[in-house]
């Protein structure tokens, strides 16, 4: 049973606290279920928790405010304005998760230095709530808190220490979710026998319980006793863990364990470009973070290839824009000739004709013609962009989210697409009205909308390519396979975002780029 642990850090001065325990102790658990009993018991004008991978954080560039206001933006759809007057006002309190994570030294490891944690821990000692600390929940793995103990640490704040499961518990556990008792109770009594023995200390923390309960609810789990050492306990259960979660979780797109096992080894690529698991998450330029633990469906385009997805997605729009207007004159020129000819055969075959051919000469002379067509457009553009900019903004305001409600993963793309199609749609209007009513007005709103899809709406246009250039590598419906693999234990949501159940589950599918064989 959870202690009261909101009750606890209600009561400390300043309120600090630091949550330590081993990997896959349950620190993430623990804190969330403090966020979570702070927001149920949170009285007016109590600042609001909110929980931040601490990866995300460039130490070097941002403060831990600006943190906060970024967070709030990306995550829950906050205005900046609002997010900002929020953080100033001590609206929001900071549930840091992963300090360790700042210096990854790999797998299991700790940084004999640590630069980039230590420059963290002396920022949140000069975060100041008016005269007192400011209060922040942390968490960090217990080898490496103590590895700083000597040369700094998180001044003011009391410390929570996560014991590892004991072998009694761990029984207790694994023979409430066995599916057969009699199966288990040979490993069940090695437990009994054997407290201190090396598979008791592979599942002393809720992680690898769990795991050990995935992988074999239906199987039998006598065969980790023929293991020889904890690293073996740990390579065998991973590679069991995708048949078994396909196995147990409602699977409707009929996902096969090699192609989630490709799939969710290539996203991490994208968290870890070099494979050191290590080093600071570059953030200019949508470039690919190292040391990540967070997958965000926007700025997952890098993995398509950088040039290949730029180049793709420059000449997206001058070509839709080209194709559209080849149509609308092609159609013309098709229905005027059919006229002339004054026959049904002539007027479709002339409508065909002309849009096949406007089509071909619009995208010819949208590649030839991209910079002259792009100045006219600019000036064209800005007569009406006070009038079209500010009727699209009130437009998107009536479609959007309540702030702090569009917090799915798949929420910033559809988002960024809302606006597009306001702004398309306005602008088609805004363009149709100078036309006759039956022809302007629809080339009006297919070139507006096109227009805007193909020049705005960067981060949902920039998506769609990225998915049509990765179709080799990962699933065209990439935001419902990730829904998919959160339902089934395999990620986990983060905000706007999606992390790996554990991290050690996201250094083996980026060391194990097939699936290892499974006996």
């Amino acid at each position: 049973m959870l202690p009261d642990i909101a009750s606890y850090y209600r009561e400390t001065r300043p309120e600090r606290l630091v949550i330590t325990g081993s990997a896959g102790a349950g620190k993430t658990v623990l804190a969330l279920e403090l966020l979570l009993a702070l927001i149920e018991d949170r009285a007016v004008g109590d600042p609001v928790p909110v929980r931040i991978p601490l990866s995300r954080w460039d130490i070097e560039r941002q403060t831990l405010p600006e943190l906060l206001s970024e967070r709030l933006v990306e995550a829950y759809d906050w205005p900046p304005t609002m997010a900002a007057g929020l953080v100033h006002h001590g609206m929001v309190l900071p549930v840091l998760d992963g300090l360790d994570e700042m210096d990854p030294a790999g797998p299991g490891s700790v940084p004999d230095a640590a630069p980039r944690t230590i420059a963290v821990v002396e920022a949140l000692n000069a975060y100041q709530r008016g005269r007192e600390a400011g209060p922040l929940i942390l968490t960090c793995r217990t080898g490496h808190y103590d590895t700083l103990t000597p040369r700094t640490t998180v001044v003011d704040a009391a410390r929570i220490a996560i014991e590892r499961v004991h072998a009694t518990d761990a029984r207790e556990y694994l023979a409430g979710r066995a599916f057969d008792e009699a199966r288990w109770r040979p490993f069940l009594d090695h437990l009994a026998a054997e407290p201190t023995g090396m598979l008791a200390t592979v599942l002393s923390t809720p992680w690898r319980l769990g795991l050990t309960a995935t992988v074999y609810h239906r199987d039998d789990p006598a065969e980790l006793l023929t293991l020889p050492n904890a690293n073996a306990v740990d390579s065998h259960l991973l590679a069991r863990y995708i048949p078994a979660a396909i196995r147990t979780a409602p699977n409707p797109d009929q996902y096969t364990a090699d192609e989630v096992h490709r799939w969710l080894h290539h996203l991490t690529t994208h968290l870890d470009p070099t494979g050191a698991a290590g080093g600071n998450r570059a953030r200019a330029g949508g470039n690919s973070p190292t040391g990540a633990t967070d997958l965000l469906l926007h700025e997952l385009w890098p993995l398509a290839g950088r040039r290949r997805v730029i180049t793709t997605d420059v000449l997206l729009g001058p070509i839709a824009l080209g194709q559209v207007f080849g149509t609308w004159i092609g159609l013309l020129a098709g229905i005027i000739g059919g006229l002339v000819f004054r026959t049904t055969r002539g007027l479709v075959f002339g409508s065909l004709t002309g849009i096949a051919t406007g089509i071909a000469f619009g995208t010819l002379a949208s590649l030839i013609f991209v910079v002259p067509v792009a100045i006219v457009s600019a000036i064209t553009t800005g007569l009406i962009a006070g009038f079209t900019s500010g009727f699209a903004i009130w437009i998107a305001a009536g479609i959007s989210r309540e702030p702090g409600t569009g917090t799915g993963g798949r929420a910033a793309v559809a988002s960024d697409a809302r606006l597009g199609l306001a702004v398309g749609i306005t602008a088609g209007f805004v363009l149709g009205a100078g036309f006759d009513a039956s022809t302007g007005l629809p080339f009006g709103l297919a070139a507006g909308i096109t227009a805007a899809l193909a020049f705005g709406a960067r981060a949902s246009r920039r998506y769609m390519v990225f998915l049509v250039c990765s179709r080799a590598k990962l699933p065209f419906r990439v935001g419902r396979f990730l829904d998919w693999a959160a339902g089934a234990g395999l990620l986990r949501y983060s905000g706007a975002g999606y992390q790996y159940r554990h991290r050690e589950l996201q250094h083996w599918f980026r060391r194990n780029p097939l699936p290892p064989p499974v006996p």
